[in-house]
């Protein structure tokens, strides 16, 4: 019957017998069915080792065909053209049974809902296909894989072979069931289809299933003379590989390794060589000689050309460069004045000819155009990032806020006329409304043509224990513990393998000693083997998520482009939050790069958001906000500030290095900001650059420059090269040359490449020394440009950023509870850093208020919005977003209430008012003990108690006017006058202080109407010798912490078994984790309690030396209420001069008899010459704690009463 069927035309005659030759050594074959890392958590293999392994085994070819995606072809191709390997674009796609769009599954309902099928580009074409089918697979077939179907596959089936596939393929299916003619009918479509494009595969693996299924191909292959040809499936690199693929199997599938109850691989499938292939196919020559058949008969062109899309233009306009022209004069005029200065003309003249001559002209109107879009929203839009600001054209276009003439920017770090290149415009926006910004665009070229861009969060260090550590059965603390040890941090990090070299608690996991006992033996040898295994996987791509910032717009569909998928649009800035996913390209950021696509970051910054709440509030508060454009940059109090380290919520200077070096340097200008945010970074840091800067600014180091061009040159950072355009200025003026060809001596310098460096600097040297200076001097300018140049940090976007640092630490030191309530509403669901806030603004300086500081206010029913708002001058309402359990759906029927029909009179009025269908119990109860409640009248312990009856009572008026039971006489609902019936709350206790605060910290995170170090503030001044904040800042020697311990988590030591904690402590400035040892722990563990005021001792130290965090050692404890009693503590009381009399020593009196205790009282008084005496009482002492220090500075004054350590 399939005979009959054939087109005999088309029908291949397969090797015969006879024909078929004896295997060699050398017989030859390519790898057609491999998966790299990007089969996720199914591929073990790297695109480089395959690469590596292909040409040892001296194949001429190797396809990667990944599970239903194409997200590693370009870096493939262009990796492998480089090795000298012939890349084949593949993939192995997922071909729904029936229709793509249907949720049919194979053999009913339990079975898969789709086959596997590999597909190979055999030419340009084949690929534009590839691409067009992976990407209809997301768009339209998505159902638990990326799905396409038989139409597809007709559709775009020219320039693609295709093979049968693994045991998961259709024909194997049919023939492993033993369902021959289904079998025979599907070779029959596909044969039609893809002519002589489709092949039977075979593979090489030792299962009984597979050797079954290869005879059955082979007999349905002579039946329906159809050619075969030989795959291994490959999914790890080497047979001792499994185990470590296995482990990665369970990580994928959430499976432990110890369960027989789930998928596991053959062996065999790993990266074979050609005998090895050969070895399972006797006397089938045909099967390999068909790969290479493939092989030859593959070719494809990638293009590299750029892909713009055109800007729409206005009528009358013929050409972008045109329409860029016109723009940038007009946006000239506009900021410089309708006669553009000499140096404004010519640096816009040249621009301009660069832009237009290298057709961007384009993409500058592209990008200026969305950025107008987004103002004219009332989108916040940052001043410039990275080389952009160094655009004369980009200033002009308001596509950066920066004036490069003002700065001395250079255009050619921007955009290169000599090596051109894309130019990189990225683009902050308010992190809020990023997604609207996003919106426009793909509303203006189209939505098929715009996407954002795929990311692959990679198995790293502390990643790969943990996941493997979970697979193998180990606990989560243990593998928590284990991953901590691990240096995690931007500027220092470990691999797991270094970890084990250079860490001994990790070390001592992995190494066993011959004085082991057999349990310690045995658990090294299960840590050992975790370690192994995340050795192996380590580096590996895990899961596909979203760009935070990157965008792709192509000149069409972009899928004819670069091949598309889908995520999940939570946290995509997807814009219009109705999408279940959002689009993204299956290449990366690198690859789009390499591919010339117009890439955009389109980042979301919160400080814009902040910088644009702390206007509106202003603006709502006076009337009007202040111009932050048309601030001058030399504000003494902002720069006062600063040099007093009051940075917390300075955009780029919050830590505590940023801080320091404030500080250090003793800023008072911008140029200060603009070197500090050049000189944070890893490698100036390393080479002491900072430190250097310091000195000379403060006078203690004289500034020498080499030769006297480079005055000029390096004035502003005192002769530090610090900035990437001060290598370029050097150069230009030394050398003579270009800055376009400076431009490139400072990309070599950058790029660490020594050969580079040594060709550029070679010619830099002998230019300048052919210009008349001394070679001597040169080379010591060449041997620091080497040096310093290699850190050098981009000027434009250091000046851009440090506008906004600017603009913060200005908002901040003259409005500072409009910037203080927006910076704690940008982190509302960060209680650390809410926290953080909150000690800041208690501490702040307010302009014109007679004491420092801003009142929090405790959230409030009546009075809160969502977010922080501001109360007056001086207080800051605390948001009801802040509060756990309150959701927004909540808040929103609150606050829709409040101002509907005004402030709620009661908590059954409350109830009463607003859905209780999502302000529920929960809701309430969190309310009331957030304090939101207070104003509704009596107690909190009184409200919480009134809670079910008020929801009861409110919940059957609310049914009853649903129904319309209380409209008698044909009202509606909304018209029924609501009666408020009186109750009275029940009468219980007030909580106590310690209850309430204890609540408060439960539901917000932290204390806010009051602390209980509060009424231990004195002794905290006294015994304390540094704040929780300070533990930023690495000290190595003895601290002593008056704080609350807020939470206490008890681990076990791995090496020796013992229990140790990890408390999480906070005083008024922060809270910090710190640690307390196994043998300090037995000894302390019954004196520490949370909630509890203590004073902790101990060393702020490095566990060993290669920890990525020091941390501070609790040595000793002791509750800071025995701290008053036990003897060691003076109330000391300073009266004014003739204010020391009997009634005084009366009042004193009865309040020690009320308040009895072993403190000593001492009286002090000046007697107006400068001489203070004191006079100790023998008879009066008196308890040391807050009821007895209030009482007396109730009628002595606040300042006259405190205490002294020692007696």
């Amino acid at each position: 019957m399939w005979e009959q069927r054939l087109d005999t035309k088309q029908r291949r005659q397969p090797l015969s017998p006879g024909n078929r030759v004896a295997y060699s050594y050398h017989v030859s074959f390519v790898h057609l069915h491999c998966h790299s890392e990007y089969s996720l958590l199914d591929g073990a293999n790297r695109i480089d080792d395959l690469i590596d392994r292909a040409l040892e085994f001296e194949q001429p070819a190797l396809a990667i065909t990944d599970h239903g995606n194409l997200h590693g072809a370009w870096e493939f191709q262009e990796k492998a053209k480089k090795a000298g390997l012939k890349p084949i674009i593949g993939m192995e796609a997922y071909v729904a049974p029936g229709d793509r769009r249907a949720r049919d599954r194979v053999g009913g309902d339990r079975g898969k809902p789709y086959f596997h099928l590999v597909l190979l580009a055999q030419n340009s074409t084949g690929y534009k296909n590839l691409v067009k089918l992976s990407s209809l697979a997301y768009t339209e077939g998505f159902y638990a894989k990326p799905r396409m179907d038989r139409e597809l596959l007709a559709r775009y089936n020219e320039g693609i072979v295709v093979s049968s596939a693994c045991m998961a393929g259709e024909i194997a299916h049919h023939l492993l069931c033993e369902e021959y003619d289904q079998a025979r009918a599907v070779a029959s479509w596909y044969a039609d289809v893809f002519r002589d494009r489709y092949y039977l595969e075979v593979q090489a693996h030792d299962s009984e299933n597979q050797a079954t299924l290869n005879r059955r191909i082979f007999q349905l292959a002579e039946e329906l003379n159809l050619p075969v040809l030989a795959t291994n499936d490959a999914h790890f690199l080497n047979r001792t590989d499994h185990d470590a693929h296995d482990v990665l199997l369970c990580i994928g599938l959430g499976k432990d390794f110890s369960d027989t109850n789930r998928i596991r691989y053959d062996e065999g499938l790993y990266f074979k060589s050609a005998p090895e292939i050969a070895e399972s196919f006797p006397g089938r020559s045909d099967v390999l000689e068909n790969t290479l058949r493939i092989a030859d008969e593959t070719a494809i062109q990638f293009s590299k050309q750029y892909k713009v899309p055109s800007f729409p233009l206005p009528t009358g306009v013929e050409s972008e460069n045109e329409l860029l022209i016109r723009l940038a004069e007009e946006g000239a005029r506009e900021r410089y004045g309708a006669e553009l200065p000499p140096n404004v003309r010519e640096r816009l003249d040249f621009e301009l000819g660069v832009i237009t001559k290298t057709s961007y002209a384009g993409y500058m109107l592209i990008v200026a155009d969305f950025i107008r879009a987004a103002r004219e929203k009332g989108i916040p839009v940052g001043p410039g990032r990275g080389s952009a600001a160094g655009s004369l054209v980009a200033y002009a276009l308001k596509i950066t806020d920066v004036d490069p003439l003002e700065f001395d920017l250079l255009f050619e770090r921007f955009l290169n006329p000599d090596r051109v290149s894309m130019p990189d415009i990225d683009v902050d926006f308010c992190f809020e409304r990023r997604g609207e910004v996003i919106e426009y665009v793909r509303q203006k070229y189209g939505r098929d043509s715009v996407g954002q861009i795929i990311t692959f969060g990679t198995l790293k260090s502390r990643a790969a224990i943990k996941d493997v550590g979970r697979t193998l059965g180990f606990t989560p603390s243990e593998t928590d513990y284990l991953a901590k040890l691990v240096p995690n941090h931007p500027n220092f990090s470990l691999s797991v393998k270094e970890a084990i070299e250079r860490i001994p608690e990790i070390r001592e996991f992995y190494t066993t000693r011959k004085d082991d006992g057999r349990e310690v033996k045995e658990r090294k040898e299960r840590y050992r083997q975790l370690l192994d295994y995340a050795m192996k996987l380590e580096g590996l791509s895990r899961h596909a998520g979203v760009h935070a910032a990157g965008v792709v717009i192509a000149p069409g569909p972009l899928d004819e482009y670069v091949p598309i998928c889908t995520q999940p649009s939570k946290g995509a800035g997807a814009g219009n939050g109705a999408e279940d996913s959002v689009v993204v390209t299956q290449y990366d950021m690198t690859a789009l790069e390499h591919a010339g696509m117009l890439k955009i970051d389109f980042l979301g910054l919160t400080t814009l958001t902040v910088i644009s709440d702390t206007l509106r509030s202003i603006r709502e508060r006076t009337g009007s906000a202040p111009d932050l454009d048309a601030l001058t940059l030399d504000d003494v109090e902002t720069y006062r500030m600063l040099r007093a380290g009051r940075t917390v919520g300075v955009f780029q200077f919050e830590s505590p290095l940023a801080t320091d070096l404030l500080k250090s340097i003793r800023a008072d200008r911008f140029d200060d900001l603009v070197a500090s945010n050049a000189l944070m970074r890893p490698g100036p840091l390393d080479a002491g650059m900072h430190r250097v800067y310091m000195r000379r600014k403060r006078g203690e180091e004289p500034v020498k420059y080499i030769l006297a061009e480079l005055e000029p040159i390096l004035k502003s950072t005192y002769g530090v090269i610090t900035y990437q355009e001060q290598v370029m200025r050097i150069a230009q003026a030394l050398a003579g040359i270009s800055l376009a060809e400076a431009d490139v001596l400072r990309k070599a310098v950058g790029k660490k490449d020594a050969e580079l460096i040594r060709s550029e600097l070679g010619k830099f040297i002998e230019k300048s020394v052919a210009r008349g200076h001394s070679r001597e001097s040169i080379e010591e300018i060449a041997s620091q440009l080497e040096t310093f140049g290699r850190y050098g940090f981009g000027k434009s976007h250091s000046v851009a950023y440090s506008i906004i640092s600017y603009h913060t630490a200005w908002l901040k030191t003259h409005h500072p509870a409009d910037f203080m309530a927006a910076l704690m509403s940008s982190q509302i669901g960060d209680t650390d850093n809410v926290v953080k806030y909150i000690n800041e603004a208690r501490q702040l300086q307010v302009p014109g208020a007679k004491e420092p500081g801003l009142e929090i206010l405790p959230p409030d029913v009546n009075e809160s919005g969502y977010k922080f708002t501001v109360i007056g001058e001086t207080k800051i309402r605390f948001g009801l977003g802040g509060i756990r359990n309150v959701g927004r759906a909540a808040i929103d029927s609150i606050i829709n209430a409040r101002q509907k029909d005004g402030p709620f009179r009661s908590l059954f009025d409350l109830c009463d008012r607003i859905d209780l269908r999502v302000c529920n119990k929960r809701v309430l109860e969190a309310l009331a003990h957030a304090g939101a409640m207070d104003s509704l009248g009596g107690h909190r312990a009184q409200l919480a108690a009134a809670l079910d009856l008020a929801i009861r009572e409110a919940s059957l008026k609310q049914e009853d006017l649903i129904t319309g039971q209380a409209s008698l006489f044909g009202a509606s609902p909304d018209e029924t006058q609501r009666v408020e019936t009186s109750h009275v709350l029940p009468n219980v206790q007030p909580w106590t202080e310690s209850e309430r605060l204890a609540k408060e910290k439960e539901i917000l995170g932290f204390y806010i109407s009051g602390h209980p170090l509060e009424r231990f503030r004195t002794e905290a001044e006294i015994f304390a010798t540094h704040t929780v904040a300070d533990l930023g800042r690495w000290r190595p020697e003895q601290m002593t912490l008056s704080v609350v311990v807020t939470s206490i988590r008890r681990q076990m030591s791995k090496r020796t078994g013992s229990e140790f904690a990890r408390l999480t402590i906070e005083d008024f400035s922060g809270s910090a984790e710190v640690l307390i040892f196994p043998e300090k722990w037995a000894i302390l563990n019954d004196q520490i309690r949370t909630d509890v005021p203590m004073l902790l001792r101990g060393a702020y130290a490095r566990r060993d030396e290669s920890a990525d965090n020091p941390a501070f050692i609790v040595e000793s404890a002791n509750k800071l209420a025995e701290m008053r009693t036990n003897g060691n503590v003076t109330v000391a009381i300073e009266l004014a001069k003739g204010a020391y009399s009997g009634d005084v020593i009366s009042d004193v009196r009865a309040i020690a008899e009320t308040h009895p205790g072993s403190a000593p009282l001492e009286f002090r008084w000046s007697d107006g010459s400068g001489t203070q005496a004191r006079l100790r009482s023998r008879s009066l002492t008196l308890a040391a704690d807050g009821a007895a220090l209030s009482a007396l500075r109730n009628i002595l004054g606040e300042s006259s009463v405190r205490l002294q350590r020692g007696s």
